[in-house]
């Protein structure tokens, strides 16, 4: 039976539904220590303009007709404070490389080997929940780092804090200086997502969560 066709928005919906963490409550406040994100580097790669189509899905670029290559991949996640509520209005950017590894950077050597179906690039705003949601594809190794996504997130009247994340295990995470830099275990741990199937967003699909809390 061929497979069905889902809008990219109902699949950004139903990612972002994945989310069911509540809100910490007073008592789970008062008992539990939220391990606050790492800074990290933001690299040489975060795009010199922005792409005419960023949206939440980095997977399909409006006006190509083919995919992205790569393995089709939810990440989603909540937006919150150290005493975890809600950080409201706040803005997610991702950037990444495409399947070959290249980035969407003149910077980038590998520019006509680059996946020109891969968006590379995607910002969205939380919703009242504090959640985001992207569809992107599994991050890819390349010389000298483990695969990872970057982050960024934007808070208004709190400042901004410039992140990666990590995919459980790769055996290159032991030995990936920038993730390795970040000396507190916890924190950290807190940047390695394990990925799973995504078969009640998505056929043939991977998710993971990606909690981010803020140092406010």
């Amino acid at each position: 039976m061929p497979a069905m066709h889902v809008p990219r928005r109902q699949l950004l919906i139903g990612a972002a539904a994945t989310i069911v963490t509540p809100p910490l409550t007073s008592l789970a406040m008062a008992t539990t220590r939220l391990v606050v994100t790492p800074g990290q580097t933001e690299g040489p790669f975060y795009p010199m303009s922005l792409p005419a189509d960023r949206d939440a899905d980095l997977v399909r670029v409006q006006g190509q007709a083919a995919q992205a290559v790569g393995k089709v991949t939810h990440v989603s996640g909540r937006v919150v404070d150290k005493r975890g509520e809600v950080v409201r209005g706040a803005m997610v950017e991702i950037w990444q490389c495409d399947a070959n590894g290249i980035y969407d950077h003149p910077g980038d050597s590998g520019q006509k080997r680059r996946d020109a179906a891969f968006q590379g690039y995607g910002r969205v705003q939380v919703d009242g929940g504090g959640r985001y949601a992207f569809r992107t594809i599994r991050p890819v190794a390349y010389p000298g780092r483990t695969p990872h996504i970057h982050f960024k997130v934007h808070a208004p009247g709190t400042g901004r804090l410039t992140t990666q994340m990590y995919v459980a295990g790769e055996p290159q995470n032991a030995r990936d200086g920038v993730l390795r830099s970040i000396r507190d275990a916890a924190a950290r741990e807190s940047v390695i997502v394990r990925l799973g199937a995504a078969d009640d967003i998505e056929a043939d699909a991977l998710k993971g969560t990606f909690d981010i809390v803020l140092d406010v």
